[in-house]
Parts: C-alpha cells; structure tokens; sequence
C-alpha cells in the first residue's frame, strides 16, 4: 500500500492519475497506479463545468469517498476545492480534516502559494497530509489571465523555487508541478528532499500525473502537454451506436437474455 513516506522513499518514478468514481479508481488501482488525486479537475472532466471553481466541498467529499471505497493499494489524495481554504485558518483546516474523516483520503492537496504556507504547516502539525501544488493552479486562472505556462521568466521562476522550499519547511510532502518549463522543474526538483510530481513540467520530475479522460481518450480534446494512450471515447461510443442499432433491430434482448415463467404462460 502506497504511503506518504513510500513516495518519498522509493526509487521508481511516482506514477498519479486523477479519478472521480469508483469503477474508474478500482481500474487505476488494479493498474498499480502509485497516487489517485480526485481532483478538482472533475468540475471540467465530469460535472460539466467550464472550469474548476464551481465545485464544492460536498462534491469533492463525495467522489473522495466513492473512489477511497474502490481502492486498496494507491494513494488517495483528495483536492481543496477553490474557497474551501485560504478564507479562514480555522475553516481551512475544518475542511481538510473532513476529507481525510469522513470521506477516507490519505491526503489533500492545496493550490499553493505564499497565503498557503503557515496553513501547510498548521494541516501537517495536526496530522494532514498535504501535497502542494506550485506553477500553473487553475483555481487563479482569473488572475493568471488564462491557462498559460508559468516561471518563464528568471524572477516568476526563483519565486516557485523559493515557494517550494517554504512548503517543504512547512511539511509538504510532495509537489505538484504544473505547465513550467521543463528545466525551471528540473531545478526544483534538484532542490527539494521531498518528490515532485509534473504535468507539462518535463521528464525531470520525481513522477508524472494526467487527467484520466485526457490519459485514456474519454474527453473530446487534450492539452498539449498531455498523451491519449487509448480511445476510451471511441471505444463508448462504438459500443453505444452498436446497443442502439440492435434494440432498432429487435436483436436485443434475445431469447438468452430473457427469463420465461411457465405459470405465467396464460397472461396474455
């Protein structure tokens, strides 16, 4: 079984899919996937948002808990979705511990920043886990004026390398690194004592994490610093036309697939 200090110790490269149900978390766990993130990804990939900031609390609970029943092995990490932190210490910290209380994860993961590292500190003092999350955070994408890769420049670059530092001094114990460029991820990582964990941050990260829709081909489009290594997608929809095309047909339900009872025969 996957643990916080396994990731630190291990020497195999740290593999993390996100999941939001159970049958998908059975299938990554089965798969031996080192880390679930339920992520507040799934505002995009499965509630049919335009982005990550309308998901809740009790949204991210419930699927935490759906994909903590189906696993046994990996790691589940669970996101703070946007406003459940950052407002109030006290609050902040509430929210944490009910993921890890009432819906079973292991961890939770914050979008970090300079307001995140005494609440960091405070999560991990009292005993949870935390993973931060420095470089591209969704949740600011009003402020960061898009999805665009961050630490591009040599002072926005020092300024992540010296946020993952404070984070680690504050008991982080694992980052995220998310859409920098592949040598600033480097760096960082060469830097810090705990794992760092990339998407669109190049191979020179301790471990790599994708979206599920975007890893297995279920979404309609990926971003570029992803890879579809399937075509979930295509698979669904041959099999649903297929479904259609034999219920048009009368082909389904056959006679294997009925049960007949010889007391009812007079019916009709």
């Amino acid at each position: 079984m996957t643990t916080t200090r396994g990731l630190r110790e291990g020497d195999e490269p740290i593999t993390m899919l996100t999941a939001y149900d159970a049958p998908t978390a059975a299938v990554v766990d089965e798969a031996g996937i080192d880390v679930i993130l339920v992520g507040d990804s799934m505002g995009n990939a499965a509630l049919g948002y335009d982005s990550t900031l309308p998901v809740t609390m009790a949204e991210v609970k419930s699927r935490t808990a759906a994909v903590a029943r189906a696993t046994e092995d990996a790691l589940v990490v669970a996101d703070m979705p946007f406003l459940s932190f950052g407002v109030d210490e006290a609050e902040s910290v509430r929210n944490a511990g009910r993921l890890l209380k009432e819906a079973n994860a292991d961890a939770v993961k914050i979008e970090s920043g300079p307001h995140t590292v005494e609440m960091t500190r405070r999560m991990t003092d009292i005993g949870i886990p935390v993973m931060a999350h420095l470089g591209l955070t969704p949740q600011h994408v009003n402020r960061l004026g898009g999805y665009t890769r961050q630490g591009t420049d040599r002072d926005a670059a020092e300024e992540i390398i010296d946020l993952a530092g404070e984070h680690v001094e504050a008991g982080a114990f694992a980052l995220v690194l998310e859409h920098v460029p592949a040598n600033l991820a480097g760096a960082v990582t060469e830097a810090l004592e705990i794992p760092t964990i990339g998407i669109g941050a190049g191979p020179d990260c301790d471990g790599q994490v994708l979206v599920i829709n975007d890893a297995v081909g279920l979404g309609e489009w990926s971003p570029p610093f992803s890879r579809r290594f399937g075509d979930v997608r295509g698979e669904m929809l041959d099999a649903v036309e297929a479904y259609k095309e034999a219920v048009t047909d009368g082909e389904f339900p056959a006679e294997e697939h009925s049960h007949v009872e010889s007391e009812l025969e007079d019916l009709y």
